[in-house]
């Protein structure tokens, strides 16, 4: 008689449980509000200190890349206990594509998360996907302290939160891992959202222009408009990909 298998591993380390799987989009969706909303009052960023972190992060890493793929050098990514943060980056003889080209790289930063975002929402589909998508993203937080990183909170809060992601994506239960990949995109999408009256803002204080004026300056419409847009636009993103990744196969 032939013994049954053994080789079975317990579902927990597989497959969602029911419960999980049918009320996962709506855990998802009500952390995105909360979240989002949270983020506007005084003490949210600190609530919320992590994920505060994290959208900073992506506000900021979005700018520097941007404008190192239009020609210029992404020199230094400054991360504060406050959660605020800057990109620091230099560029001769102009970005590639000129005044478009300094408008993408304005625009990079609200817009450039929601897009990585909803690519790592649609990675969850697939268990292999989702946990190379976990593996990938906690590597190039690591990767991004060794290159850009210098201010000495950074130093310790970015690669922490890597060594984080990483050790999820390599040792959490396959529904946990969805679950996360999930989670680290709805935050990436609604990192556009970390300070809402910053979209509809001229001014970024000491730092000059908003990102949205900058747009403006270098395009045409005024900045309310481009703010309006890309809020529209980040919420869209994360609806989408959330619907095609809860879609049945």
């Amino acid at each position: 008689m032939r013994e049954p298998r053994k080789d079975f591993q317990p579902l927990l380390a597989t497959e969602a449980p029911p419960e999980v799987e049918r009320m996962g989009l709506t855990w998802l969706m009500a952390a995105a509000i909360a979240t989002v909303v949270l983020w506007q009052f005084p003490d949210g960023d600190y609530i919320l200190y992590p994920f505060t972190i994290l959208a900073t992060w992506f506000h900021e890493i979005a700018h520097g890349l941007m404008a190192m793929l239009l020609g210029g050098d992404f020199r230094q990514l400054l991360i504060f206990p406050n959660g605020s943060g800057v990109a620091i980056y230099s560029y001769s003889g102009g970005f590639f594509l000129g005044s478009i080209g300094r408008a993408l790289v304005a625009a990079a930063g609200p817009m450039g998360p929601p897009i990585a975002g909803a690519i790592l929402i649609l990675a969850s589909r697939s268990f292999k996907t989702a946990s190379w998508s976990l593996k990938i993203l906690g590597g190039f937080l690591l990767l991004s302290t060794a290159i850009w990183v210098r201010s000495l909170f950074g130093l310790v809060a970015i690669p922490l939160l890597g060594l984080i992601i990483v050790g999820i994506g390599f040792k959490a239960p396959r529904w946990v891992q969805g679950f996360a990949i999930q989670f680290l995109g709805v935050q990436a999408c609604i990192s556009t959202y970390h300070q809402l009256n910053y979209l509809f803002s001229h001014s970024a204080g000491s730092l000059g222009l908003s990102d949205t004026a900058q747009i403006q300056q270098e395009l045409f419409l005024p900045y309310w408009f481009w703010g309006a847009l890309m809020a529209i636009a980040s919420g869209l993103l994360l609806v989408q990909s959330l619907r095609i990744a809860y879609r049945s196969a």
